[in-house]
């Protein structure tokens, strides 16, 4: 059977082209916590704007013509979410599952992925971005500190790998 997937050095060149267009048309970088939080803000805006007017991190995001959720950092979260559906459903690899390890219940997993989920979102917001903002959007335009984040985010990750690889391929104590 061929190989059904991308060569990853045409992907990190389109990716490349990508970045560079997405500077040249909007100002801005590529990043997904930018979507998240523009869809947070609309939310709240929504259910009340008057709060949402007097809250120092929402008023200057509702205060413009469109909504928040009108921006080009939503729009390119729901192309990744929609175009990875299309790709998955398109080559055959579209599952519902929940990935853990074997020894962890569905109940814990998704527990321990929704707190994940809630500290990755204040994290961004208080770091002004995620790390693949910082990486991607750094490196296109030669920025140290993007140079600085490409080596910390594998470095940290390869130490991690080695330490949670051990805690998720523990025997199971019954």
């Amino acid at each position: 059977m061929k190989n059904r997937y991308m060569n990853p050095y045409l992907a990190g060149f389109l990716l490349g082209l990508l970045i560079i267009i997405s500077y040249y048309i909007s100002g801005e970088g590529l990043g997904s916590s930018g979507g998240y939080r523009d869809v947070a803000v609309a939310t709240i805006d929504k259910i009340s704007h008057s709060y949402a007017l007097s809250n120092e991190f929402t008023a200057p995001r509702v205060t413009g013509p469109h909504s928040p959720a009108h921006s080009f950092l939503v729009y390119l979260l729901l192309g990744v979410i929609f175009g990875s559906i299309l790709s998955s459903v398109l080559y055959g690899r579209l599952k519902f599952m929940i990935g853990k390890a074997p020894h962890i219940s569905n109940k814990r997993r998704l527990y321990l992925a929704l707190i994940g989920g809630i500290l990755w979102g204040i994290g961004t917001q208080i770091g002004h971005g995620c790390t693949s903002g910082l990486v991607l959007s750094g490196l296109a335009v030669n920025s140290l500190s993007g140079y600085i984040g490409l080596v910390a985010i594998f470095g940290a990750g390869f130490i991690f790998a080695l330490i949670f690889r051990r805690i998720w391929l523990k025997p199971s104590k019954k």
